[in-house]
């Protein structure tokens, strides 16, 4: 029963214990950092960047999952390192398909 309103409690917050602001905020700033990292800040904005960054945290969780690593007993920091690594990826992955640099 402890199992099921623990499981409850962190369903209600979402996001692994991290609500849906902070993945914005999280986002923007990884996106923003990994479009430094990349050299494509000039091309990008706030709104590129903050969709780079949560679409680059899916990728670097993705990426955790296959090595069956969890970033839930970490919180907050291995969450943007995750966001932050999965968006140079995704920089990366649209640089090779693209060919710009």
């Amino acid at each position: 029963m402890i199992l099921l309103s623990d499981a409850l409690v962190q369903a209600r917050m979402g996001f692994d214990g991290i609500g849906w602001i902070a993945w914005i905020v999280l986002g923007g700033l990884a996106g923003w950092i990994a479009s430094k990292f990349m050299g494509t800040d000039a091309q990008q904005g706030i709104v590129l960047n903050i969709l780079v960054g949560i679409i680059g945290g899916l990728i670097g969780g993705f990426v955790l999952r296959l090595f069956h690593v969890s970033t839930a007993g970490f919180g907050w920091i291995l969450t943007f390192v995750t966001a932050l690594a999965g968006a140079c990826i995704l920089l990366a992955i649209v640089r090779l398909v693209t060919g710009r640099r």
